[in-house]
């Protein structure tokens, strides 16, 4: 037995906490394809000690009720999940109950349509694929309950997107019914800007500018796909701690164990 052997047991520490370190310092991806890479504003939520604010995702939900939500599902968000954004019990029941669900069979094995309650999703908003296609010139709107996770450079993919419409340069023929936004592969787009200042009249008052608008959206989807950031973060930091603590042990029992050879 050699003065080496408590270092086997430092040095794996070490490297798992730098791991760790490293995973909590990447910065967002950048865009794929030859889209422009994305701007990043800054989210109240990103970094390893980010949090989601409440008043962003509440006012993003209801960017997403009256803009997103005429083409794009979130077929993974349930109204139940409306009192972890910041809603009482009260407030999401009466938001489900703004929309029909189909329910049933009844007693005479007849579909039937009711209002929705918390354990339901919320409803597409068209039957089928081919429905949204028809609606849509052929283009068929994503799913958003995952987009954020689904496009490189994340979030700030997704705010650049909304707010990077432009008129195309003089050499850019745009096809029919395509918009121009230099952030999308292709910089052509079949979405039409989505956003316009005032689209909106928030609940809480806040001006509706395009930018804000697509901030509050943007966490709200951020979100969606990740309600649990909060939560991992939380235990990281804890198994962070945890591991820096259980070095420096490790290390006071080197010491002691070896303090007398020489």
């Amino acid at each position: 037995m050699t003065g080496r052997c408590p270092t086997i047991f430092v040095r794996p520490v070490l490297a798992v906490v730098a791991a760790c370190l490293a995973l909590l310092a990447a910065g967002p991806l950048m865009a794929a394809g030859d889209g422009r890479a994305p701007k990043s504003p800054g989210f109240s939520f990103q970094g390893p000690f980010g949090t989601y604010d409440r008043a962003e995702l509440q006012r993003g939900f209801q960017v997403y009720q009256e803009v997103c939500a005429t083409c794009h599902a979130l077929k993974y968000f349930a109204f139940r999940n409306l009192r972890s954004i910041g809603f009482d019990e009260m407030q999401a029941k009466a938001i489900a109950a703004q929309y029909e669900v189909t329910d049933g069979p009844d007693e005479e094995g007849e579909m039937f349509e009711r209002p929705a309650v918390l354990a339901d999703y919320m409803p597409a908003p068209f039957a089928n694929d081919n429905a949204a296609r028809a609606a849509n010139n052929g283009s068929l709107p994503p799913d958003l309950s995952l987009i954020v996770k689904a496009r490189a450079g994340g979030e700030d993919y997704v705010f650049s997107l909304l707010t990077g419409y432009e008129d195309p340069p003089a050499d850019v023929e745009l096809g029919e019914g395509m918009s121009y936004n230099p952030y999308y592969d292709g910089s052509q787009i079949a979405m039409p800007p989505p956003l316009v200042e005032d689209g909106v009249e928030y609940a809480d008052g806040t001006k509706a500018s395009v930018e804000r608008m697509a901030r509050d959206v943007t966490t709200f989807l951020t979100w969606a796909a990740e309600p649990e950031m909060e939560a991992r973060k939380r235990m990281g930091i804890k198994v962070m701690t945890f591991l820096v603590l259980l070095t420096v042990l490790l290390y006071m029992v080197k010491r002691k164990v070896w303090r007398d050879v020489h």
